[in-house]
């Protein structure tokens, strides 16, 4: 039964580049949003999309080779563990929070060139 544990396998797109932040303890954290994409027919046999965007958290030396390697539009295989967290707004409000905290990554693609200058043309 040691098999049995906390672990998911993403294949998705960064969907912004990654945010490095350093907590005054000097732990690192690395910040992203993955968009995963799955194509099915419906009941029609019309092909519909669902993408499912995942929070990604990764600590230490994950967090410096994300921020390196990775940036927005990248394709990545990651593994990691899904973390559900807790916390109260300044209201007093509870809410929750669903997270994947990545403990390795496989970098597929980067963006394609036409991905790239798309993204020029928009950005200017």
């Amino acid at each position: 039964m040691n098999a049995l544990r906390n672990k998911v396998n993403l294949i998705g797109r960064l969907g912004a580049d990654p945010e490095l932040v350093t907590f005054e303890t000097g732990k690192i954290l690395t910040r992203f949003t993955l968009a995963t994409k799955e194509d099915f027919k419906d009941k029609s046999g019309e092909w519909q999309n669902n993408t499912q965007w995942h929070n990604i958290n990764a600590w230490g030396k994950t967090a410096e080779r994300v921020k390196k390697a990775l940036s927005k539009g990248n394709e990545i295989i990651l593994e990691g563990r899904i973390v559900n967290q807790t916390y109260e707004t300044k209201s007093g409000e509870k809410r929750y929070n669903t997270i994947v905290e990545a403990f390795d990554f496989l970098l597929l693609s980067q963006k394609t060139e036409k991905e790239v200058v798309q993204s020029i043309k928009i950005n200017k």
